[in-house]
């Protein structure tokens, strides 16, 4: 017997404001329309929580679908982030972000990771790149710059009004230790979003930002690419017995976990299926938190960012 559905769970921030427990991802929908499409279907069947990056050049597309679909702007919480080339910066970054989105505001401003790239070899002003050193290097900078440096500068956003919480991504537990330890700093991030799934489930960051009132929001909930958890035979085993898709069991033991999760699709089935969560019998959710036991952790986002190592 499926427990009652519930597609409307929220999660409050420590600025006091509610996020929504399920949202849209949207990560690598960047064809002609795929992030219009997406935002648009989502907001039709009920999301209303869209997660967007600089980086995934899509905002002007996710934008204008969240400016099309007839829903009020006051319902829908929007998170947008600061890509690594503009650190220096980041209420440029953030006006600039909006300027594409059509928004005069969003709801959450994440540093996108605890990286600094350096903008030197950007002559184009195309800052949403990712700059190569001669000897085929990200151009990471280490000794000028910090994500201390960064956190100190965006912590005056949410005076001006251009967003309502700041935050956090791919951050450790010791990131986010040096950063709260930190002479000036004012603000603890409202959230912090990193890969997590039952392949990589990372209780003990979940613990520690739970002690510090930061909201985990998980990405890739699905394990990334082609979703490789629905074809997990557990997955598989327990969405038969509650009679549900092996994605709304996956998604369902996130929300169950007590944080965000960010499906992605540009699926019109998956995205309205994506948003169905139910209580997983007790039994179910062990069997499911139990997969990385049996099989061994697994991170499927590892971009090299050296010399700086950002999970340790």
């Amino acid at each position: 017997m499926v427990a009652t559905k519930n597609d409307s769970h929220q999660i409050k921030l420590n600025t006091g404001i509610s996020i929504p427990a399920v949202g849209l991802g949207t990560w690598r929908s960047t064809g002609v329309d795929d992030g219009y499409t997406a935002v648009r279907k989502a907001l039709e069947v009920g999301y209303r929580h869209i997660d967007t990056a600089a980086i995934y050049k899509n905002e002007e597309q996710v934008g204008k679908a969240i400016n099309d679909s007839g829903v009020p702007r006051s319902e829908i919480f929007v998170t947008t982030k600061l890509w690594c080339t503009q650190q220096h910066n980041p209420k440029e970054a953030l006006e600039q972000s909006l300027k594409r989105l059509g928004l005069d505001y969003v709801d959450l401003y994440l540093m996108h990771w605890p990286v600094s790239l350096s903008p030197r070899t950007i002559t184009d002003g195309n800052y949403l790149t990712i700059p190569i050193k001669e000897d085929g290097s990200r151009d990471v900078e280490t000794t000028t710059w910090n994500f201390i440096k960064t956190w100190e500068l965006m912590q005056e956003l949410p005076a001006t009004g251009l967003t309502r919480a700041i935050g956090v991504s791919n951050f450790s537990i010791n990131n986010i230790k040096d950063l709260l330890a930190s002479p000036g700093n004012k603000i603890v991030p409202a959230a912090n979003q990193v890969e997590l799934h039952p392949l990589l489930p990372q209780q003990e960051l979940i613990d520690f930002c739970k002690s510090k009132g930061i909201v985990i929001e998980a990405y890739s909930p699905l394990g990334s690419n082609n979703a490789p958890l629905l074809s997990e035979k557990t997955v598989i085993e327990v969405a038969k017995k509650n009679n549900v898709t092996p994605a709304e069991v996956v998604i369902s033991w996130h929300v169950q976990r007590g944080y965000v999760v960010l499906p992605k699709s540009v699926n019109p089935d998956r995205i309205t299926s994506n948003l169905k969560t139910f209580t997983l019998p007790e039994e179910d959710f062990k069997a499911v938190s139990d997969i990385s036991k049996v099989e061994g952790e697994k991170r499927i986002v590892v971009p090299d960012w050296a010399p700086f190592v950002p999970f340790i």
